[in-house]
This record gives C-alpha cells, sequence and structure tokens, in this order.
C-alpha cells in the first residue's frame, strides 16, 4: 500500500503552503511545479533546479510516480497504444493513447488520450465492458493527472505532445466530480502544463445533476452525453442510470446546460446492429434533438465478452448518419481504433483481473 502522498495530489497552493512549513521560499514551490509539469520531471533526483536537501525531502515524503505498466499493447496499425497500470494497492487502470495523423482525421494530426477517472464503474452499463466489471473505488485527482503525465512524457520523447484528452477510460467521471476536475484544473494551470481547457471533453452516463453543476460553472471543457436510445425502454435495458434519470429529464438538463454555457454538446452513440442503428431510431433521435446546440458522435460497437450485441455495419452506420444530417442534426462516424487490443475502456482490466 502507498505509504508516502502523490505528488501530483497537490495543487500549486497547497504545494507552497507545504514547501513554506518546511522554511523554503515560495520560489521554490514554483520550481517544483515547472519541473513536473513543464519539464515532465518524475524522479527527485532530475530536479536539478532544487537544492539536494530539499530533493530529498520530497523524496522522502511524496511519490513521483505510482503507475506501474504492467501490460502495454500496439495496435496492428500503429495508431494505437493500450497501457494497463497496477495502483500501489495492486487495483488496475488502463489508458489509451490514439494518434490520428493529418490525412487520416480530417486533416488535422491528434495525439488524444483516452483517460480513467475510476477503478471499475458503478453506472452497470450492459454494453461496456467497465461497467461489467462493477465498481472498485475513485482515483484521486493525482491518479488521473498521472496518467496524462505518462503519455506526456512519452510523446516527448518522440518529439510529440498530447492534443486532445478525454476522459472516457474506466469509469463515470460525474461520478467522481470533485477529483476530476481538480485533476483538469491542475492541468490547465497555465504555470504548470498549461493544457488549454477547451482540448479536454468529459464523457458521462447522465448524472442529471452533475451535469447542472457543470452547467452552473461554465467551464470551457467539452461535454459529451452517452445516449445510444429514444425511448426509456430501451435505455433503462441498457443503461441502468436512465431508471434514476429519463431521457425528457437528461435532455432539458443538455439544453440547459447549452443555454448557459453556449457551447455545443455531444452525444454518444454506440451503434448496435439491429437494437439502435435504423434510419427509423435515426428520425426519433433527430426530433428529440431538434433545435439543440449539438452533435452526434456515432461509433459502431466495441465487442466485449460479456455483452451479446454486434457493431452495426458501415453501410448501416452511413444511412444513419444520413438520415440525422438531413434532419439537421450533425453527426461523425468516429473510426473504431485498437479493436484488435481491446482498446475500449476496461476491456484490458477486466481480462487481466
Amino acid at each position: 500500500m502507498m505509504t508516502r502522498k502523490l505528488i501530483y495530489d497537490l495543487d500549486l497552493p497547497a504545494l507552497t503552503d507545504l514547501l513554506k512549513s518546511w522554511g523554503e521560499p515560495a520560489y521554490r514551490a514554483r520550481q517544483t511545479w515547472q519541473g513536473l509539469y513543464q519539464n515532465l520531471w518524475n524522479r527527485p533526483d532530475e530536479f536539478s533546479n532544487l537544492p539536494k536537501p530539499l530533493r530529498d525531502k520530497l523524496a522522502a515524503e511524496f511519490d513521483f510516480e505510482i503507475l506501474t505498466p504492467t501490460l502495454k499493447l500496439d495496435s496492428s496499425d500503429g495508431q494505437t497504444r493500450k497501457t494497463l497500470f497496477q495502483l500501489p494497492d495492486a487495483r488496475q487502470v488502463e489508458a489509451v493513447l490514439m494518434r490520428y495523423d493529418h490525412d487520416t482525421y480530417e486533416s488535422r494530426t491528434r495525439r488524444t488520450l483516452c483517460i480513467s477517472t475510476q477503478v471499475g464503474c458503478a453506472m452497470g452499463c450492459t454494453f461496456c465492458a467497465t461497467g461489467q466489471m462493477g465498481f472498485s473505488r475513485h482515483l484521486s485527482s493525482g491518479e488521473i493527472v498521472a496518467q496524462v503525465m505518462y503519455y506526456a512524457r512519452m510523446l516527448h520523447e518522440q518529439g510529440e505532445s498530447v492534443t486532445n484528452v478525454v476522459l472516457m477510460g474506466m469509469g463515470e467521471p460525474f461520478h467522481n466530480y470533485d477529483n476530476t476536475m481538480a485533476a483538469i484544473d491542475r492541468l490547465n494551470d497555465p504555470q504548470g502544463y498549461n493544457f488549454g481547457a477547451r482540448r479536454f471533453t468529459i464523457s458521462t452516463s447522465g448524472l442529471v445533476p452533475a451535469i447542472r453543476r457543470f452547467a452552473n460553472e461554465k467551464r470551457q471543457v467539452n461535454l459529451a452525453v452517452s445516449l445510444h436510445a429514444t425511448d426509456d425502454t430501451l435505455r433503462d435495458s441498457m443503461m441502468p442510470v436512465n431508471k434514476r434519470y429519463k431521457i425528457e429529464e437528461l435532455l432539458e438538463a443538455c439544453r440547459d446546460y447549452v443555454d448557459a454555457t453556449n457551447r455545443r454538446i455531444t452525444f454518444e452513440w454506440a451503434l448496435i446492429h439491429g437494437v439502435n442503428d435504423t434510419p427509423e431510431v435515426a428520425r426519433r433521435l433527430a426530433n428529440l434533438l431538434q433545435g439543440m446546440l449539438c452533435h452526434v458522435n456515432a461509433i459502431p460497437l466495441n465487442p466485449t465478452t460479456g455483452y451479446t450485441g454486434k457493431a452495426t455495419t458501415r453501410e448501416r452506420a452511413e444511412a444513419f448518419k444520413q438520415v440525422l444530417e438531413q434532419n439537421g442534426i450533425p453527426c461523425t462516424i468516429r473510426v473504431r481504433r485498437g479493436i484488435d487490443i481491446q482498446a475500449g475502456c476496461g476491456q484490458l482490466a477486466s481480462r487481466a483481473s
């Protein structure tokens, strides 16, 4: 078990207060912060800008790296890297790097991270490998940050950098709201990693009170909502959260979010063959979303061993998209990434557990 604190669990004011309590000037905290988030140092002996006694004390008091990679898998096309990490309490989480080069993704080069916010998930979505695992615990803000910094260091060594972070890995980010937002704030800090708020996307299964809280905070972070059905009967069977927050209530909160923030909301839609991928369903979805500043991000289902549904075909996906766009709803069919390495959230951890 972890006996020392994780350095990434501290924000800059907390780090400053701590070092002041040690008799250090405030600028030592800024130097430490810059070492962590600008220089991407993750060992105390790398902090050459600090005196050795302070480096030794930091090493004694804090862990700088608590993610132990136990399995790394690369997709056959070399575009996706999935890493399974072991935490000090022997729990496991995973994070994914997805490479989109300028000739394959809207003429833009992206290095997108999909990171986890919990060990397991309490939402129980039937088609999701993490939901099939059940819930173990929340990740701390520092454990969330550490996933980003792990890949930031790896990309830096390759002359590249992270361009986008999606909180769509293991767990429901809004179930771990405070730690998730603290992690984003830490990574967004202009004195540190300075990662733009608009380059984050949070995905939620539809926790209405958290959506309303998020709207009231008027953050610049992107919001995506996993919808997947147009009627409560189907969504109840797929996503237990719908038994608490029905589609009408969820969409009302989404409209209020758009009104409060003037930001476009994304609806995620896992296209399941013969379940929610027909033109009729697309027409019903378009009717539900009429007048809302939104976008539908559809992706053929990632297969999991615990769910019998199958991914839609390319032809059915294109027909679904066409109906939405004919009715004024923008839609993107997302390319499935890393299927050969079980890159869907929770698939690797559930297999390894």
